[in-house]
């Protein structure tokens, strides 16, 4: 396993929660993610983005029995996060996140103004932005290897 300066790991988990297992399968299976089986039940969705990077899908009531009686949030009302991934190349990007839509996202526009406009336009930045059906907010983005340090 990769280590960082910190000696933590350098894979990542993300958890969010959703209303309903066999609808995420449905959506993120026409996305064309990988689903991870043995880690799969009637109350979680294991998604393999990468051998580094997994989501856990879980039901609201599964998900809020982590959080020692806080809410879970209404994702569809409110973000806590924006969910980012990295594309592999920038052509990567307009396939999966129209597959996303096909399947049930919602697009969301740059924002405007957009704090990466600068980037996007010198070509060294592309990447489009989604709401899956549970209303987590996903950004698809390819930065160029040129892109500066900071």
């Amino acid at each position: 396993m990769n280590q960082t300066s910190t000696g933590i790991g350098s894979n990542i988990y993300v958890n969010l929660p959703i209303q309903d297992v066999a609808a995420a399968r449905t959506f993120w299976t026409a996305v064309g993610v990988r689903i991870s089986e043995d880690y799969s039940d009637e109350n979680a969705l294991s998604l393999s983005f990468s051998p580094h990077v997994t989501v856990m899908l879980l039901t609201r009531d599964f998900y809020a029995s982590f959080l020692n009686g806080k809410p879970v949030a209404d994702t569809q009302a409110a973000n806590g996060a924006i969910i980012a991934l990295d594309a592999a190349a920038q052509e990567n990007v307009d396939p999966f996140v129209d597959a996303a839509l096909a399947a049930g996202a919602t697009e969301v526009p740059p924002s405007d103004p957009n704090p990466a406009q600068e980037m996007v336009e010198a070509g060294l930045m592309y990447g489009r932005t989604f709401t899956d059906p549970d209303g987590h907010q996903w950004e698809i983005l390819w930065m160029s290897s040129e892109m500066p340090a900071g």
